[in-house]
This record gives structure tokens, C-alpha cells and sequence, in this order.
């Protein structure tokens, strides 16, 4: 049986959508407006109750998935790809995997709604400014770690989830918030990172995802706003 994707156009579930075209699993993709808050609606609270995006429905789970990096890892699990298969590697897989979710993923959101965290206007600017070299420390991090073992991908020869979710965390990051983004810029000291989302673009199961999210390239270097952003 297929699974079912709740989505709004580049939402982390972009990241879930490049899994799912990646592994050729069957899914159907049912998006929420979050532009009309539908992601608050009680009919969707049901599947996720924080309100947030992504949520994968599978057939054969008794609940729905949320939290990214759940579903990244559900999803490598149950089709035995797209992470490592030596179980020497197991940890280094999880600690990148939550590396990006639990470090990268939530500095950028704070980054993308400072308004949640700072009292005015100027308040929010200066978190933002503190945020900045963050996030450009967590990018110069994994390029070390690129650099570590010679890549081409982050944990070595082959594609993982990591690389899909670091890949829609640099794309955000030159997009987000408006205004006030890091911008491709930031980017020309990381060359082994630019390579990797390089050569990320170019594979077909990539531009599936995008395109199904109304989102043209350039996907991962000065990339294009879908036409319908909710941020």
C-alpha cells in the first residue's frame, strides 16, 4: 500500500518527498494550506497535534509519523536504503542525521521565525544576527566533515537521507526570511558542500520532488521561491 504525505510547498516535507522519489516507494501527496492556516484545523491536528509539517501516513503503522528525521530514518529503515548497511557505520549515520534535525534544522527555524522568540523588531533583528554565524559554523562543520573522509557525499560514497536534508537546509537558508538571508555568498568557502548540492540537483528523483511542489531550478544555489510559499 502506498503512504500518504501531508505537505505545503517547501516545507520540510520536501526532504520526505525526495526519500520517497528516491526509494520509488508509491505515495500519494495531499497538500495542507498553510497559507489559510489548514495545518491548525482540527481535521489535520488529528495527525499531528503541533500542527506542523512534515506528517507521513504508513499503511502499515498504527499512528502517523511526524518530526523529519523520524520519517527520514522510518523510511531508510523499512526500505534499506539511502544510509549506511554496515552497522560500524550505524552511529555515525544518527549522530549526522540529528546533527542537521536537532542543530542545523532548529537554528534556521528560529532564523525563519524570530518573531516567535524576540520581543520587537529590534530584538528579532539582533537574533537574527546572532543566528547568521551559526548557522554558517554548522555549514563549515559539515564541510569539514566532507573534507574528513573526501566525500562525495556526507558520509562518504553513497547517498543517504543526510545529504537530502542537509541540501533543503541550505536551500532554505538563502530564502528565508525574506529580507534577510544568508545568501548564496556565504556559500564560496564550501566548495565540497557546493559540489554535493551540485551534483544532488542533477539526479532526476530531485527534480521530481521539486516539481511537484510547483518549484523550478536552481534548487540548492540562488534558488527559486515555489509558487506557493506559505513563509
Amino acid at each position: 500500500m502506498a503512504y500518504t504525505l501531508f505537505y505545503s510547498p517547501d516545507s520540510a516535507n520536501v526532504v520526505v518527498r525526495m526519500a520517497l522519489e528516491e526509494i520509488g516507494a508509491p505515495y500519494e501527496a495531499l497538500e495542507v494550506d498553510r497559507r489559510q492556516g489548514a495545518q491548525r484545523s482540527p481535521a489535520f491536528l488529528k495527525f499531528n497535534p503541533q500542527g506542523l509539517l512534515p506528517v507521513l501516513v504508513d499503511p502499515a503503522q498504527d499512528e502517523p509519523v511526524f518530526e523529519t528525521a523520524a520519517i527520514l530514518l522510518h523510511l531508510a529503515d523499512q526500505h534499506a536504503t539511502l544510509k549506511p548497511l554496515l552497522i560500524s557505520a550505524r552511529g555515525r549515520f544518527l549522530k549526522w542525521l540529528f546533527y542537521l534535525s536537532n542543530t542545523l534544522h532548529a537554528d534556521l527555524r528560529m532564523l525563519f521565525y524570530t518573531e516567535r522568540y524576540g520581543a520587537d523588531a529590534l530584538a528579532e533583528k539582533a537574533l537574527r544576527a546572532r543566528l547568521h554565524p551559526r548557522v554558517l559554523a554548522h555549514l563549515a562543520l559539515l564541510e569539514a566533515e566532507l573534507a574528513r573522509h573526501g566525500g562525495p557525499w556526507l558520509l562518504g560514497d553513497d547517498l543517504s537521507v543526510c545529504d537530502l536534508y542537509l541540501a533543503a537546509c541550505v536551500r532554505w537558508s538563502q530564502l528565508y526570511p525574506r529580507g534577510d538571508t544568508l545568501g548564496a555568498g556565504s556559500l564560496q568557502d564550501l566548495p565540497r558542500l557546493l559540489a554535493l548540492l551540485h551534483r544532488l540537483e542533477l539526479r532526476a528523483p530531485v527534480r521530481r520532488a521539486f516539481a511537484a511542489e510547483g518549484i523550478a531550478a536552481p534548487l540548492f544555489i540562488d534558488p527559486q521561491y515555489p509558487a506557493k510559499a506559505a513563509v
